[in-house]
C-alpha cells in the first residue's frame, strides 16, 4: 500500500480520527477501486475507510469534545525539522458548517503543544467567537542532538521560535519555517473547515516572543498579534543570549532578526494594533521580557496596549486570567472584512 493511514467516516459521515493502519487497526480490510477500503474493526460497527492524499503524512492521535468543539492532537513528519512532530487544534461547532479563522498560540519554555490546550481555559471563548485555536510544539524532539537535553531553557522545549544556522542545530532546529509556512500547510490539509488564510497570533514568554517577530517580519501573514509576558528584547537578556549564541553563532548582527524590540525600532510596513500583558509579580519581568525596551522602540510605529497587571505571575494562572481578552482582542480583527 502507498499509505498507511486510513480515515475512518462514521455513518454520519464526520470524520472521527486518522487511524495507523499497519499499527492500531484490528479488523479486515479489502481494497476497492479509487484506492477506498472498506473494513470491519473489531471494536466497532462497520465502517467506511478510504484513503486521503492530503493526509497521508499525519494523523489524529486524540480527541476529546469541548465546549460544543473539539480538541484534536495530531502527529505528522516535519519534513522541515527532520522528525516526528505534534500540534494540536481546538476546532468550535462552527467549524463543521463553514471555514473559520485560525488563532495560533506559541507556548514558552519547556512546554509542548498540550499545555495551553488543558491550562488556559481558553476554548469557551474561542468557541463563542467561532475562532480555531492552533498549538504547535516549542521544538524538533528526539534527534539525539549532543547537549539537546542538558538544559531547560535551551534545546528540546526550546526552539526560539528562529531558524537556526549554527551547528549542529541548523539542519533541524528551523521552527521560524516551521510555524511560517509547513504548519499552516498541514492545516490545510485537514478536512475540518479551517480559514488558514485568516490567522493571527499570540503566544507566552519564549511564545510571546516569537508572536512579535513573526508578525514583525510578516505584517501581511497575520491580521492581529499580542503576548503574554513576552521575551521583548532577547538579545540582552539571559534567556535569548544563550539560545542567539548557540543557534545562531557569535554574531551579534544576526540575532536582531529575532529580537523583537530589535525589529520594531527598524520597521517600516504598516502600523497594527498589539496587546501585551505581563504581571507585576513576574519573577522574570526584570532579567528577562523587557516589555518596556519594546513599547519605547515601537513609539510612532505601532499602536501597542501594554498592561502591567498587579500582583500576577508568569504561571498559567496569569494565563487563564487574561487569555479572554486575548482572543476577543483577535475576534475583531478576524472579524473585519
Amino acid at each position: 500500500m502507498a499509505c498507511s493511514y486510513l480515515r475512518f467516516t462514521a455513518p454520519n459521515n464526520r470524520c472521527i480520527q486518522l487511524i495507523d493502519l499497519f499499527n492500531n487497526y484490528g479488523g479486515a480490510y479489502q481494497a476497492k477501486q479509487g484506492g477506498s477500503f472498506y473494513g470491519l474493526d473489531n471494536q466497532s460497527q462497520l465502517i467506511v475507510l478510504f484513503i486521503s492524499s492530503r493526509v497521508n503524512n499525519y494523523f489524529s492521535i486524540s480527541s476529546p469534545q469541548c465546549h460544543g468543539g473539539f480538541v484534536r492532537q495530531y502527529k505528522h513528519e516535519s519534513t522541515v525539522l527532520g522528525c516526528s512532530m505534534k500540534f494540536s487544534v481546538f476546532f468550535p461547532p462552527e467549524a463543521e458548517t463553514r471555514p473559520v479563522p485560525v488563532l495560533y498560540f506559541l507556548s514558552g519554555l519547556t512546554c509542548t503543544d498540550e499545555n495551553f490546550m488543558q491550562k488556559a481555559g481558553a476554548q469557551r471563548v474561542a468557541s463563542e467567537h467561532d475562532i480555531a485555536i492552533v498549538t504547535p510544539d516549542t521544538s524538533p524532539r528526539g534527534l539525539g542532538i549532543p547537549g539537546e537535553e542538558d538544559s531547560w531553557d535551551f534545546g528540546t522545549g526550546a526552539g526560539f521560535y528562529l531558524n537556526a544556522t549554527a551547528e549542529p542545530w541548523s539542519k533541524n532546529y528551523q521552527m521560524y519555517d516551521y510555524i511560517l509556512n509547513e504548519l499552516p500547510a498541514a492545516l490545510r490539509g485537514l478536512d475540518k473547515n479551517l480559514d488558514v488564510e485568516t490567522a493571527s497570533i499570540f503566544g507566552h514568554s519564549m511564545g510571546g516572543h516569537g508572536a512579535l517577530t513573526l508578525a514583525l517580519r510578516n505584517p501581511a501573514s497575520f491580521k492581529s498579534t499580542s503576548a503574554l509576558a513576552p521575551i521583548c528584547n532577547p538579545s540582552k537578556v539571559p534567556w535569548g543570549q544563550k539560545a542567539f549564541r548557540n543557534y545562531l553563532g557569535a554574531n551579534e548582527e544576526e540575532w536582531k532578526q529575532y529580537d523583537a524590540t530589535e525589529l520594531v525600532s527598524r520597521y517600516s510596513g504598516p502600523s497594527f494594533e498589539v496587546l501585551i500583558d505581563t504581571g507585576t509579580d513576574d519573577e522574570f519581568l526584570k532579567e528577562q521580557l523587557h516589555p518596556w525596551a519594546f513599547e519605547e522602540a515601537a513609539a510612532g510605529k505601532l499602536h501597542v496596549k501594554s498592561n502591567l497587571r498587579v500582583g500576577y505571575d508568569h504561571s498559567y494562572f496569569f494565563i487563564a486570567t487574561f487569555v479572554e481578552e486575548h482572543i476577543k482582542f483577535h475576534a475583531k480583527h478576524l472579524k473585519k472584512e
